[in-house]
């Protein structure tokens, strides 16, 4: 059985820890690999080798930072088949989903190669009597990230490129469902030329969680996952003297006008909702249509192209989805599609007992289609994090924005319309983080940075792009005299324009 090692001070070794979990094939059902829990010890050793390390490396020029970024983006480019095909082995997404995750991923290495200009200060010339001022953006030195299972390459790359580029070393814990894909970027940082200790990889579960929270020496913390978890991560991060970002759960709504292409919409929806089998952060998981027609009209499109989903293994090229992560997560999803049959909704495709012949044993739930759904019902109150999609319908523009802003969560949303005002209207007064005019996932380009409101972000700072350089370095101001001698004795004002 293939043991996933953990990636330390430039060498991968295999944890000493007796505590090890499962890491199975989600298409198959079949353990693939076994991961082993880091212990404490192991934590420790990696932060003192990144300590060690980071001051070099935040010595370092921008440039010459930058020029290992584009060696690594070079053998991102040359090797991401193979990240996709990591991806799809222990997540289960179909290849071609996986390989739009990991060039995600690569545009954030695209975004970290510029970092050396936007590292640069600003200077203030005689701002009182020959004293000069100037700022600079220095690293923190040790950081972290504790990613998710839904994108095993993105999400981390979200975070240790744009970190590393600021001149940090970085202890990466990756999800234990999927750690393969962060492995084999390790391999491919280190050939690009990265210093040893840079980029650290520590593999564990809660255990681990919680000595990085609570380490000393690593002064920042990114995370990524569900709302409760977030929140957990943020407190205690902060209680412990940390910059905190942690991004949390979703429950995205797309509104439907009555003037909307409806064919486009439903298209829309199709991606947004079942793609990667609904386990996105930016899933759209809510429908609601404008008036009745227009729901109708909605629904009535919507379901034979969720009855005609093709959904298979990552090696079958036609599949346009796959299945869901663990065994647990597809017992979990078929309660929630229980409990809506439950409380009322009216499911129009059922997705329960699903089978495929060959993979009996995978963990597939087929594409599932709710109408008539309300707000008082639990699944739409959580986030299902499946291939659930859920009709809303309201009677108007304002009770559809209405229903938006009485949920919990405000990641993203999006609007289709042909409405001009409707949309300005929508896109300036929504609570929202991320929102798409005609675009079902507004996940924005690398050089624009992202997060939601409420309770979907904790924390100051979005993650990547220009918001990424803020939370991984911190601003020094310095104010400067050089005195031709000493004339007039000491000064116990502050020093200013006289």
């Amino acid at each position: 059985m293939h043991v996933i090692e953990n990636a330390v001070a430039g060498k991968r070794y295999v944890s000493s820890s007796t505590r090890r979990v499962p890491v199975f094939n989600p298409a198959t059902g079949e353990q693939s690999a076994e991961l082993p829990l880091s212990t404490m010890d192991e934590l420790n050793e990696a932060v003192a080798s990144a300590v060690k390390a980071q001051v070099a490396w935040g010595n370092t020029p921008p440039m010459k930072r930058a020029r290992v970024m584009f060696k690594f983006k070079a053998l991102l480019d040359q090797y991401a088949d193979d990240l996709a095909r990591e991806i799809s082995k222990e997540h289960g997404k179909v290849h071609d989903d996986a390989l739009g995750e990991v060039a995600r991923g690569i545009d954030c290495v695209d975004f970290a190669c510029g970092i050396p200009q936007l590292l640069k200060g600003e200077f203030s010339r005689n701002v009182g009597p020959n004293i000069d001022s100037y700022s600079d953006r220095q690293p923190l030195g040790v950081v972290a990230g504790i990613t998710p299972f839904n994108f095993p390459a993105m999400v981390p790359m979200w975070m240790y490129p744009a970190a590393i580029a600021c001149g940090n070393a970085f202890i990466l814990k990756p999800s234990e469902r999927d750690p393969s894909a962060s492995m084999l970027a390790w391999n491919l940082f280190m050939e690009a030329g990265l210093p040893e200790g840079i980029l650290n990889i520590v593999h564990g579960d809660k255990e681990m969680v919680d000595g990085i929270l609570d380490h000393p020496d690593i002064k920042a913390v990114s995370f990524v996952g569900s709302t409760p978890i977030a929140e957990y991560v943020y407190q205690r991060g902060t209680r412990a003297g940390k910059r905190v970002q942690a991004l949390g759960g979703a429950k995205n709504h797309m509104i439907i006008m009555p003037d909307a292409d409806l064919d486009q919409a439903a298209d829309a929806l199709m991606g947004a909702g079942y793609g990667s089998a609904g386990e996105r952060c930016m899933a759209i998981s809510v429908a609601v249509p404008v008036g009745k027609e227009t729901a109708d009209a909605l629904v009535a499109k919507l379901k034979p192209r969720v009855e005609s989903l093709k959904i298979g293994p990552a090696t079958d090229r036609d599949a346009e989805m796959g299945p869901v992560v663990t065994k647990m997560h597809r017992d979990k999803i078929i309660g929630y599609i229980d409990s809506g049959v439950e409380e009322g909704a009216s499911l129009v495709v059922d997705g329960r007992g699903f089978t495929l012949q060959g993979y009996e044993n995978g963990y597939y739930v087929g594409g599932t289609l709710f109408d008539n759904v309300e707000p008082n019902m639990k699944i739409y109150k959580e986030e299902i994090f499946g291939p659930v999609l859920s009709v809303v319908r309201r009677n108007s523009f304002q009770e559809a924005v209405d229903l938006i802003h009485g949920h919990e969560y405000a990641n993203g949303t999006a609007i289709f319309t042909r409405d001009g005002d409707a949309a300005r209207e929508f896109a300036d007064k929504i609570e929202v983080g991320m929102v798409g005019i005609n675009v079902p996932i507004p996940v924005p380009v690398a050089y624009h940075s992202f997060g939601g409101w409420k309770r979907s972000l904790f924390g100051d700072h979005s993650i990547y792009g220009p918001e990424g350089v803020h939370f991984y370095t911190r601003l020094k101001t310095v104010t400067t005299r050089w005195p031709a001698g000493i004339k007039g004795g000491a000064e116990f004002s502050f020093p200013s324009v006289k």
